[in-house]
Parts: C-alpha cells; sequence; structure tokens
C-alpha cells in the first residue's frame, strides 16, 4: 500500500480515537455481561438452578454451573465463523454492532429467567440456551473489534491500539465484581438469593445502548474497504482459512489457552467459589481483592500491548509464560494460607503474566492471517483456544474434589502454559510489518514468479508460519 494511501489511526484525530473507544466500550460490555454469569455460576446459580438435579452429589451443582460457563465456548467458533464469514465479505462493522446486541438480550434475558423451583427442569435447560447465545456472540465479537482497532493503526502502533480492545475484559471484569459486590454490600442473604443476583443481568441494558451508540458512529476499518473493492474476493473465508492457513489457527489457538485458562481462575470464578466454598473466607473481601486485581489487570494489559511495538509480539509472549509458569504454585500455595492481604497480592502479581499474553494478542493474530480471511482466522483461533479456557472452572473444581489439594489444579495450568510456551516458539514475528491485503497479494506474486521459472509446485504464502 503507497504511503499516500494508508488510513491509520491517530489519537489526536477524533474519529480514530472513537475508533479505540467504540473497540474498548463494545468489548467491556460483551464480557461484563459474560463475567457476572461468571461470577453468579460460583456464588448462587448452583442453588437456584442445578443442586436438585443431582441432589446425591454435594459438589455436582457447582461442577455443573461451573460446566455451564464452560458450554457456551462451544458455540465461540460458530459464532466466529459466521460472524467470519460475513466480517471478510461484507465487514467489520456490522459484525461488530450485532454480536453486542445478541450478548445484551441474552444477558439481560437471564436477569429475568425462573428458577429451578418454579419451573422444574426447564429452568437450567433454558439458561443453557442463553449461554449458548452468549458464547455465539462472544465468538463472534472479539476477532471483529481486535481487527478494527488494529487496521486502523499504523504499522508501529498496533500493539498499542490493539490493546484497548483487550483491556475490555479486565475492564468488563472490574465491572461486573465492581456491581456484584455492591449488591452484595446492600442486599441480606434471603434479598440476593431472592431478587439481587438478579440485579447486574439486568443492568447490562444500559452498558448496551451504550456500546451500541458508539459502535454505529465508528468508520469502517480501512483494509476491509479496500477488500471490499476488488474484483475477486474469497468466496467462503472459512474455507479459505482452513486450507491455507491452518497451521497459525491451531498455534493461535494454542497461545490464547495458555492465557485463558490460567485467566479463567479469576474471572471464571474457580478462586472465588474455592476461597469461600473450601477456605471459609468472607465473599465481600475476596470480592474486592479480585476486584482490585482487575483494576491492575487493566494497566498491565494496556503496557504489555505497548511494549510489543518495541519489543516484539512474540518476545512479550515468551517473558508472559515463563512468569506464569514461574508463579502458578506460589499463587495456590499463599491463597491456602486464608490471609486477604496475602491473597491479594497473590492475584495482583498473577495478572502480571496475564497480561503480556493478553495484551498483544489482536495485534499478534492480525499480523499472523492474510487480509483476506484475518476475521475467519483471527476469530477462530481465539474461539478454539477459549473452549479449554471455559472448561477450567469445572476442571479445577473436580481436580479439587478428588484430591483434595489444590497442586493438582497448579498441575493442570502448568502443563496448559507449558504448551503455550511452545506454540509461541513457533511462530513467526512479524511486528511492524505492512499487513495490507496488497502486501499479500504482492508476496504471492513474487512466489507465483519464483516457482514458474523453476518450474516448481506454486505455493501460497501463509502469514506467520513461514514460506
Amino acid at each position: 500500500m503507497a504511503a499516500k494511501d494508508t488510513i491509520i489511526l491517530d489519537e489526536n484525530r477524533p474519529q480514530d480515537r472513537r475508533v479505540a473507544l467504540a473497540t474498548l466500550v463494545g468489548t467491556t460490555v460483551e464480557w461484563y455481561d459474560f463475567f457476572i454469569y461468571a461470577q453468579a455460576a460460583a456464588i448462587i446459580l448452583p442453588a437456584l438452578f442445578f443442586d436438585h438435579l443431582v441432589e446425591n452429589w454435594a459438589a455436582g451443582g457447582q461442577i455443573l454451573a461451573f460446566a455451564s460457563v464452560g458450554a457456551s465456548f462451544f458455540f465461540r467458533p460458530l459464532g466466529a465463523a459466521v460472524a467470519g464469514h460475513f466480517g471478510d465479505r461484507v465487514g467489520r462493522k456490522g459484525m461488530l454492532v450485532a454480536t453486542l446486541m445478541l450478548m445484551g438480550v441474552a444477558t439481560f434475558l437471564i436477569g429475568c429467567m425462573p428458577t429451578y423451583a418454579q419451573i422444574g427442569v426447564a429452568a437450567p435447560l433454558l439458561l443453557l440456551v442463553l449461554r449458548f447465545a452468549q458464547g455465539f456472540a462472544a465468538g463472534g465479537e472479539w476477532g471483529g473489534a481486535a481487527l478494527m482497532a488494529v487496521e486502523h493503526a499504523p504499522p508501529n502502533k498496533r500493539g498499542w491500539f490493539g490493546g484497548f480492545p483487550q483491556i475490555g475484559v479486565p475492564t468488563g471484569m472490574l465491572i461486573a465484581l465492581l456491581v456484584m459486590t455492591t449488591v452484595d454490600m446492600f442486599t441480606t442473604e434471603e434479598q440476593f438469593v431472592s431478587w439481587g443476583w438478579r440485579v447486574p443481568f439486568l443492568l447490562s441494558v444500559v452498558l448496551i445502548v451504550t456500546g451500541m451508540l458508539i459502535r454505529l458512529g465508528v468508520a469502517e476499518s480501512p483494509i476491509m474497504e479496500k477488500i471490499a473493492q476488488q474484483e475477486e474476493q474469497v468466496r467462503l473465508p472459512i474455507i479459505d482459512m482452513f486450507r491455507t492457513a491452518w497451521k497459525p489457527l491451531i498455534l493461535g489457538a494454542l497461545v490464547f489457552a495458555g492465557n485463558i485458562t490460567c485467566g479463567y481462575m479469576i474471572t471464571g470464578g474457580y478462586l472465588l467459589n474455592y476461597t469461600t466454598k473450601d477456605l471459609g473466607m468472607d465473599r465481600g473481601p475476596i470480592l474486592q481483592m479480585v476486584s482490585l486485581a482487575a483494576a491492575v489487570w487493566i494497566f498491565t494489559t494496556l503496557a504489555s500491548a505497548k511494549l510489543s511495538d518495541t519489543w516484539t509480539r512474540t518476545r512479550v509472549f515468551k517473558v508472559g509464560f515463563v512468569l506464569q509458569l514461574i508463579w502458578i504454585v506460589p499463587l495456590f500455595l499463599i491463597t491456602d494460607m486464608k490471609n486477604i492481604p496475602m491473597f491479594a497480592i497473590a492475584v495482583i502479581l498473577l495478572t502480571i503474566p496475564l497480561g503480556m499474553t493478553y495484551g498483544p494478542q489482536s495485534a499478534l493474530f492480525a499480523e499472523i492471517f492474510p487480509a483476506k480471511i484475518r476475521y475467519s482466522g483471527a476469530g477462530l483461533a481465539y474461539a478454539f483456544g477459549s473452549i479449554l479456557g471455559g472448561f477450567t472452572p469445572m476442571i479445577a473444581r473436580s481436580l479439587q474434589d478428588a484430591t483434595g489439594n489444590s497442586m493438582s489444579v497448579a498441575g493442570y495450568l502448568l502443563v496448559i502454559t507449558t504448551i503455550a510456551l511452545i506454540a509461541t516458539f513457533m511462530i513467526k514475528d512479524r511486528t511492524g510489518q505492512d499487513i495490507s491485503a496488497e502486501a499479500d497479494a504482492e508476496i504471492n506474486r513474487k512466489i507465483a514468479e519464483v516457482a514458474a521459472s523453476r518450474k516448481a509446485t506454486e505455493i501460497h504464502f501463509d502469514r506467520g508460519v513461514g514460506y
């Protein structure tokens, strides 16, 4: 792409600030909705929806509640595939608006749900349907938000601007925790069980309206606009992605799995459940300390995203995963001390590697997939990686109950993190390189020329893996 044709994101221009804000606000809203459910699953949903299904299994209701958190992740790849198809064919912006609306409606309806005591087994079944809708929406949302930010950005600031949709996760988590903590403080236990737990779900309407208004006002990705002008577009982006970019898909999924499995110790409600139910610690202080960790996580995520512009994406990821490996065992040893200040230190320090392995992700995923199939590739890598993470609370709860020792959970996290670290070493770093459709076409043109001159079999460039 010629310099005069390049459209970049400039923090000094109102429209471009709006793009960054739109990716942040929309992702925050989506993840607020998701985390509210995860927290409710740790605190109240077993008693209201699942315990009666497994009355003779003491931990059964809690495990089923955490399973419902993970079940929605199976629908993320479907959401990523559908949104990726239309996002690569029609545009990023429309998919952002549609997924945000779907997530908001599903969350609001969860707040209106009758319980098992009111309608019997239909209650958990309907709850699962709404969770599937949330999973579908989340699977389609992230890829669009990440690409809108990264594709507007100049090459030397892709990490920085790609960090804004990334901090939507800890920001959404923080807002969810603050809302849940506030409701918990101003209701009695009886009120919380009766109606208080519904309030955070119903309040999502306010956030959805705000996010929709901001997202509707942003411009389409400049790279997508150029792709739309081409006479020959990819007819089925997802098929082309599996045919030509399956290696970055697998590696990207493994890298994200390494982040989300540890991240879901906090965000998925496991530590909240473990500290309050197993260790007997008070719910209020635990919610406050996890909220504090979420606030710090915002900073470590954005700082790591910016660092990746100068330090390269893969280097930040590698250091992050090494730190994660070092801190996993101390995290559980400190938590088992049943000391609130020490617990705060443990989860706050965990946000350092979590930020380093999440902040640069938008830029990394955008750089390893060709422009014409980028939404499909980035979205599916994110979705497949999240499946393992989504079941982490359930797996952790099952390991804890089976062994009676938190070190079994730590061992599980160590294995996943090690795999992610190895995958990171297999990704070819492309920090700051041209990621336009024209750049991909030029590389493939040169490959074709060399193949023709040497009478070799023609191959195509698989961005991020090598060629």
